[in-house]
């Protein structure tokens, strides 16, 4: 069964206790049935009372100008100086602050009038006063009610737009937590699996001919094998946020460095220069993490077993340059995920990195990252 709304109840309650009292009023007073205008005016007023939902401004004058008419013409007395009062809130509620006031100042000044010429006083000088104030009060209280609703609605729009913002948010951060769990399951999986690819391959290339570089090789797939599964492991425990215990194995960093160059399988001549101690944590790791796929790819693709590394700090720069000779290039500037990824890397800090061949042959990779330029 649908239910009525507030308001239309409030209309039927209006209306029944206002026959109630008419009719109570007709008994008491006159003792006779009351005449024509006795009925007509107050049942036009009733009904402007049931329209002023809908039609405010229409039952605003209607209910107005009944009660007006009623107490000069008709012959008994009866309480409905209120329902204009009804109507003139309603009105302003609803939004037609003019019309109330425009119609309540019309009805005083018409009452007005008509005490100060006629013949009999219908309303005494407080009553007056306190019909104006009743007017007041009743416009005052219908622009306060709307006022305070647009404000709840606004707040109520804003609030959704907020909840709106704080999914979108949530949905931005889920995407870029994404893509660092890719870069990072990259650097973990393509740098050493390649790493471990390229020494399997030199190990069976010299199994027999150079058995000492094969127990290289494959003591090096052995410990990137280790690292790679350590990592791995310490990836997917953030990512499934188990309550075990954290992998206790310092992360990459610069401080750590000749492990990395050992784990590459390469001859790298090393060059370090300023303090590479106290770098920033997300520095140091997007520093490590282009050496370590710059190195990776000279193993890959260039054919040279020998790299050079620079690695220099100072003036709010750290700049990291690795070279080689080989003559095996296969990939050019802006392809693959590797140099897409270092770019990544040093962009989101701030820097800036070049990667492509070198006139004099080989392969150069130059990245310039911010000390204190870190977000």
């Amino acid at each position: 069964m649908r239910r009525l709304p507030s308001s239309t109840i409030a209309s039927l309650v209006i209306v029944v206790v206002t026959v109630l009292v008419l009719v109570v009023t007709w008994v008491v007073r006159a003792g006779l049935g009351p005449g024509v205008l006795d009925v007509v005016l107050p049942a036009v007023a009733l009904a402007g009372v049931l329209v002023r939902e809908r039609h405010p401004v229409v039952a605003l004058v209607v209910v107005v100008a009944a009660t007006g008419l009623y107490f000069p013409f008709s012959a008994l007395d009866a309480p409905i100086i209120y329902l204009p009062f009804v109507v003139l809130y309603t009105a302003a509620e609803r939004g037609h602050l003019i019309a109330a006031i425009a119609t309540g100042s019309v009805a005083l000044l018409a009452m007005g009038l008509g005490e100060v010429s006629g013949s009999t006083r219908h309303v005494d000088d407080g009553t007056f006063v306190m019909i104006t104030g009743w007017v007041v009060a009743a416009i005052a209280a219908g622009s306060v009610t709307r006022n305070r609703r647009a404000y709840l609605l606004e707040a109520e729009r804003r609030a959704r737009e907020a909840e709106y913002g704080k999914e979108e948010e949530a949905r931005r951060r889920a995407g870029e937590e994404r893509l660092r769990i890719a870069r990072e399951l990259h650097d973990v999986l393509g740098h050493n699996i390649s790493l471990i690819n390229v020494q399997a391959s030199a190990a069976l290339h010299g199994l027999k001919k150079r058995p000492e570089d094969a127990e290289r090789a494959l003591r090096t797939i052995k410990d990137t094998s280790k690292e790679t599964l350590r990592e791995l492991r310490t990836t997917l425990g953030v990512l499934r946020q188990v309550d075990e215990d954290a992998p206790t194995a310092p992360a990459d960093s610069l401080s750590r460095l000749d492990a990395l160059v050992q784990a590459s399988g390469l001859k790298v001549h090393t060059e370090l220069s300023g303090p590479l101690d106290r770098l920033p944590v997300e520095v140091d790791l997007a520093a490590t993490r282009i050496i370590r796929e710059a190195l990776t790819n000279v193993a890959r693709h260039s054919g040279a077993g020998e790299a050079r590394l620079a690695v220099t700090a100072g003036d709010g720069l750290i700049m990291i340059r690795v070279e080689d000779d080989g003559p095996g290039v296969t990939y050019t500037e802006g392809s693959g995920f590797g140099l897409r990824g270092m770019r990544e890397r040093a962009a989101a800090l701030g820097g800036s990195l070049e990667a492509g061949p070198r006139p004099e042959g080989g392969f150069r990779v130059l990245a310039t990252l911010p000390l204190n330029g870190a977000t």
